[in-house]
């Protein structure tokens, strides 16, 4: 008799999901599905509320990545009023967004990702936290951790007003600069990420890269997916988080697509399915295939990996010698193994820390000109930003005097609703048979979908208790059981 296997919840992400694993006959996995049993609700009840209000709503929407909402929607602002910020304030916004990506990303390395590696993937769950991580790698490491997340997140106050609820970005620009004092306050934070990034990078290195056992896992088939890659790059196709075109590549790294932000809908659609809240969206020019891989399917990834896939390069020097290691030790680009977003994720906090110095040392950005007012009428604007968790897109409607008739949000985690529904299945089918199971290979299973750092929260937003149901066919089709929540 076939059995099902429940993961609920699963562990270490932002919001909240349930992997549902079915097993034949013989104890082998027939099929697995990843259920996010939450209600999106955020474009519906931003309509009729003014425009500008957005920057200040929608980093309510996730509490780990306000930022990213915060500056994608200021960015559609800029957009939906014709109006280009100053340099000042241009400089201002992407060492924001660049000291906020660096934060991030350790966050996921050391807090959500990491444990599996540096503690272990069959180690006790008890084990698997930060405070497994702290006992592993140290005290004294532990304390770097938390200063260099400290150090950003005092700058971002001092931006930003408020680190969770950022009140910065305006139509045109900033709502303040920094002093020649502050930029001096700042310089001994960047220099000290810059450094702390490179270590980061060294404890990969001794943790995951000399172990045999990890690497085997990292390039193993079970956690490898031939997909299409999305992401931003600036001009000379090197990754960028704030700003640039939306490139594409296809699985063999061949340009499938370059372009704007507001030409996004000629090129992706949303599927959905009656079992989950979360879309999947596709390439519009291949097609929804369903939830497979390779050339053939319309299916695409974003996020670290996704972006270092697409880019000719990355945009500073030290992370781009990381970067062709990386390429060099996956056996070329782009890299398919679905682990390696860990390394991928270093790698940018590394090119974050480097463009916040960099920003940093040039005096223009303490310019008093930081805000060009809009004076056109208001119609629909477009603003995409990379997030740490990989392309976000932000588009409004509105009427003449710019109240919202209309909001579409495709969070970072959507692109990847696919993808990681693929990943969790391909890695169950390479763990489990002939029924065996243990609490360490359903933590292997969980693995591959924490490499990508995805976040509910932001994907879909519960609106109370949202009733969620499973239909459970035969292979013939005919509806075998129904079960809801």
């Amino acid at each position: 008799m076939s059995q099902r296997i429940t993961i609920n919840p699963i562990t270490r992400l932002e919001g909240h999901g349930v992997i549902e694993i079915f097993l034949d006959d013989r104890g082998n996995v027939d099929r697995a599905f990843m259920q996010i049993p939450e209600l999106r609700g955020f474009e519906t009840f931003c309509i009729d509320r003014p425009a500008e209000e957005m920057p200040r709503i929608t980093p309510r929407i996730c509490g780990v990545c306000p930022t990213a909402h915060h500056l994608a929607s200021t960015k559609a602002l800029d957009d939906l009023w014709k109006v280009q910020p100053p340099p000042a304030a241009r400089k201002l916004r992407e060492l924001a967004y660049n000291a906020f990506y660096v934060e991030d990303h350790y966050i996921h390395f050391f807090f959500l990702g990491g444990p599996d590696f540096v503690v272990g993937p069959d180690a006790p769950a008890a084990e698997r936290n930060i405070l497994g991580v702290i006992a592993r790698v140290g005290n004294d490491i532990a304390g770097q951790v938390i200063r260099v997340r400290r150090e950003i997140r005092q700058m971002l106050e001092t931006m930003m007003g408020k680190v969770i609820h950022p009140v910065f970005g305006l139509p045109g620009g900033v709502s303040r600069g920094i002093s020649e004092e502050e930029r001096q306050q700042f310089l001994p934070t960047a220099r000290f990420a810059v450094d702390f990034a490179q270590f980061a990078l060294k404890l990969f290195d001794d943790v995951v890269l000399k172990n045999k056992k990890y690497v085997d896992l990292v390039l193993s088939q079970g956690y490898t997916n031939q997909t299409y890659y999305m992401g931003l790059v600036d001009e000379k196709n090197r990754v960028n988080f704030y700003d640039g075109q939306v490139r594409v590549v296809d699985p063999a790294g061949k340009q499938f697509a370059l372009f704007p932000a507001r030409q996004y809908t000629d090129h992706i659609a949303e599927h959905v399915e009656p079992w989950t809240y979360i879309t999947f969206p596709y390439l519009k020019k291949v097609g929804w295939k369903g939830f497979v891989d390779g050339m053939d399917s319309g299916v695409y990834r974003v996020a670290p990996l996704a972006r270092l896939n697409v880019a000719d390069g990355m945009a500073t020097p030290l992370a781009e010698e990381h970067r062709a290691k990386m390429f060099a030790t996956l056996g070329g680009k782009p890299a398919h193994a679905t682990l390696a977003y860990h390394w991928a994720r270093l790698i940018e906090a590394l090119q974050g820390a480097e463009r916040m110095l960099q920003l940093l040392e040039d005096p223009e950005i303490t310019s008093p000109e930081i805000r060009c007012l809009p004076t056109a009428t208001p119609d629909e604007g477009v603003g995409i930003i990379e997030a740490p968790r990989g392309t976000l897109i932000h588009h409004y409607w509105t009427d003449s005097n710019g109240m919202l008739t209309r909001v579409n949000l495709i969070v970072a985690t959507n692109h990847n609703a696919a993808p990681m529904a693929i990943s969790i299945e391909r890695a169950a089918k390479a763990l489990i048979h002939d029924g065996q199971v243990s609490d360490g290979l359903l933590n292997a299973v969980e693995m591959a979908f924490r490499a990508y750092d995805p976040c509910m929260a932001c994907a879909t937003h519960a609106i109370g208790h949202a009733p969620l149901e499973l239909r459970i066919r035969e292979g013939d089709g005919r509806l075998r059981q129904v079960v809801r929540r």
